[in-house]
């Protein structure tokens, strides 16, 4: 069974949005390719959020900084957190690394191949499906990502 994670890291205010978006580009492939390779996520986004504009979406037009920008992490993966995070910071340690360049409280997190307890503490603090009410999670198949592959 999937389980979800809802990963909200709020931007340091000043931050310019195309920094983010940038960023988030420039190492798209490497995400995708260690998503693949760690075999036990359904699904993953990371998604740029702007909390001034009514339907979240940032404005990437604008030459200026923001004070109301969250980067999203959503994702549904097969088994543990922690096994899921220490994936994730074997995989794609250099890309949190440079998100969290932009977090609030994230260079206390860099790198974090050498803070992997205080990592998960953050992404647990900040996961809003580990937080009512967004607990729940509708799937539709009891597969895992491993059995799902096996029979395409």
């Amino acid at each position: 069974m999937a389980n979800p994670l809802c990963l909200m890291m709020p931007v340091l205010p000043g931050t310019n949005p195309t920094a983010i978006a940038a960023t988030l580009v420039e190492y798209q492939a490497k995400i995708n390719a260690a998503l693949t390779d760690i075999g036990t996520v359904h699904f993953a986004r990371f998604t740029l959020f702007d909390r001034s504009q009514p339907n979240l979406l940032p404005n990437l037009q604008s030459t200026g900084t923001s004070d109301t920008l969250i980067i999203g992490v959503i994702t549904e993966y097969d088994g543990s957190f922690n096994d899921y995070i220490e994936d994730f910071v074997d995989q794609l340690g250099d890309v949190f690394d440079a998100l969290l360049q932009f977090v609030v409280g994230g260079k206390a997190l860099m790198p974090v191949a050498t803070h992997v307890t205080a990592f998960e503490a953050f992404i647990t603090a900040n996961d809003a499906a580990q937080h009512v009410p967004n607990t729940g999670l509708y799937s539709a198949y009891p597969q895992t990502v491993q059995k799902i592959l096996a029979s395409v």
